[in-house]
């Protein structure tokens, strides 16, 4: 009997939607699945991105035999320009589109002649160390997505990446069923499973019920005609062109990320679109508005978006005019639902008619409803179970599921990020957890806004900070000139003389009352500090931050 295990260390996407990573240890060999990023929600403020805490591979960097991706989300690529550089820039495996993609991010990041980007195919083998994997087409919103089997010594471990089961796909391309077949007959060791839709009973509708909505709004828009969605949903892009052809309508791609990502698809043939279709979005004025779509961003309300912009009315060229009709193809991330309506608020106030999901069919999701993970437990029959990518309740719902079909319940681990889960042959347990998290990008630095900085924003945006700079003898230690009293986000210096004025004395009272400590100045600033606090808060019920200044002279 063996005792050799496989380790799964998951370092993003459990507990939480996003920033999926998974870390897979056998032997001497780590690999890698997908390596993404988050937005950040509300209360982290002034933060760009979010990004998985990898200190867990810090000293384990000469094992890592490869980074495998399974589509090119920003949920499970984004993440790379960040952690590369962290992990000395192992080889990645991800299939042509996701390659395009990832290519597009490492570009803007000047990280190209850094690292491979090796392009795989559903049904190639690449051997990682003792362990070979394998990649099989599952359906997704985007086309060329990937799980991923790992065949090790002692058994197979099978990654569904984002999946649904779609018969009839926009890029013709269905899930490899018969794959999925080979692979649970021949023995699953241990599944991890998407668990993002199991709240949703039944199956995810086909894209092509996007079609049908597409033409309707297509063939009654009166004027311009708008669609927001992921600058990575190749397939629902590839659909509005479709639209557009259908209704001798030209296309602009509008959005930076959407127009490099538009370029790209197309010149790896993803992207289908009749010559001629196409126009610069500075040219948009030169055709009626009943010839025009434009693709853009902004789906999710992003404050830079060109949605966004369009909705504020600071848009270099795309303003709203009478007639316009405007499509949200997404559903807002959770999180993300005030800013989308807010969007959706603006558009409507100035005169463009919206169709969003709540009203309208103009999206789809890309995960699996029930009916779809029942589907991929029993073609895989999988000994073991840890459902991925979701909330803690979607991961136990996920469990419940697989327990429903038969999996025994000591068979199902549900974990969160960190844990560190062993699987032998014989039994799956958590045996330990790793140092996990957050890790925060903000503007260009990378982990050096904490938790402690963010807990500062947040009093700087619930109070305000104030000053107080104050000269004092440097022989003395008596105060000449000040205290000069300055506030942001407090309270309205105009109005508040009064309040300011006797803050002033008492600054200068407790001064006074300092004999002989005067020249211990971290002493004097803390008794600044306290005193101010003090009044401060018996007066307006208000505690801001408060900074003192002592100068010498």
């Amino acid at each position: 009997m063996t005792t050799e295990k496989i380790r799964l260390v998951p370092l993003g996407g459990l507990g939480e939607v996003g920033k999926n990573m998974m870390v897979v240890e056998y032997g001497d060999d780590i690999i890698i699945i997908d390596v993404g990023v988050m937005f950040p929600d509300e209360e982290m403020f002034g933060v760009d991105l979010v990004i998985p805490d990898t200190s867990y591979l810090a000293d384990k960097k000469h094992r890592i035999r490869g980074i495998l991706i399974t589509h090119g989300h920003e949920d499970h690529v984004g993440g790379l320009p960040y952690i590369l550089p962290m992990l000395d820039f192992p080889p990645i495996y991800a299939t042509r589109l996701t390659q395009g993609l990832i290519n597009v991010k490492l570009k803007e990041h000047h990280m190209l002649d850094k690292v491979t980007v090796n392009v795989v195919a559903p049904g190639d083998q690449v051997t990682l160390g003792a362990c070979m994997s394998e990649f099989f087409r599952v359906n997704h919103s985007i086309p060329d997505a990937v799980g991923i089997v790992l065949h090790t010594p002692i058994g197979t471990v099978v990654h569904t990446g984002d999946y649904k089961f779609d018969y009839t796909p926009v890029d013709g391309k269905p899930a490899d069923f018969g794959a999925l077949a080979r692979i649970g007959n021949d023995g699953v060791l241990v599944m991890m499973g998407d668990s993002t839709r199991i709240e949703s009973a039944g199956y995810t509708p086909s894209e092509r019920v996007i079609n049908d909505s597409f033409d309707k709004i297509f063939a009654n828009a009166p004027g311009r005609i708008m669609i927001a969605t992921f600058a990575s949903l190749i397939s629902r892009v590839q659909q509005v062109i479709d639209a557009a052809v259908r209704y001798e309508r030209f296309v602009a791609l509008v959005g930076r990320s959407m127009v490099n990502n538009g370029q790209m698809a197309i010149e790896l043939g993803y992207l289908n679109v009749p010559k001629g279709t196409l126009i610069r979005a500075e040219d948009i004025n030169k055709f009626n508005p009943e010839q025009i779509v434009i693709v853009c961003t902004g789906s999710q309300g992003e404050p830079t978006s060109a949605l966004t912009r369009i909705a504020n009315q600071d848009h270099r060229q795309i303003r709203i005019q009478a007639g316009d009709t405007v499509i949200l193809s997404a559903t807002p991330v959770p999180g993300n639902e005030k800013m989308v309506n807010r969007t959706i608020n603006n558009l409507f106030r100035q005169g463009a008619e919206v169709y969003y999901q709540a009203i309208s069919n103009v999206h789809v999701s890309g995960h699996g409803a029930q009916e779809e993970l029942k589907l991929m437990l029993s073609l895989l029959r999988p000994r073991f179970l840890v459902p991925v990518h979701g909330e803690y309740r979607q991961l136990v719902l996920h469990a419940k599921l697989a327990y429903s079909l038969g999996i025994p319940e000591d068979h199902i681990t549900v974990v969160e990020d960190g844990d560190i889960v062993e699987v032998s042959a014989e039994s799956i347990k958590v045996v330990d957890h790793a140092r996990s998290g957050n890790v925060f990008v903000d503007g260009l630095g990378v982990g050096d806004v904490g938790q402690i900085v963010l807990r500062d924003r947040k009093v700087l945006s619930q109070d305000g900070i104030l000053m107080a700079v104050i000269t004092v003898d440097k022989e003395t230690g008596m105060p000449i000139a000040g205290p000069d009293i300055v506030s942001r986000g407090f309270i309205y210096m105009r109005d508040a003389d009064e309040l300011l004025a006797s803050a002033r004395d008492r600054i200068l009272e407790s001064l006074t009352s300092l004999n002989g400590h005067s020249s211990d100045w971290s002493f004097v600033k803390d008794k600044i500090k306290n005193t101010l606090s003090e009044f401060l808060y018996e007066k307006t019920r208000r505690r801001p931050m408060i900074l003192p200044i002592v100068m010498e002279v």
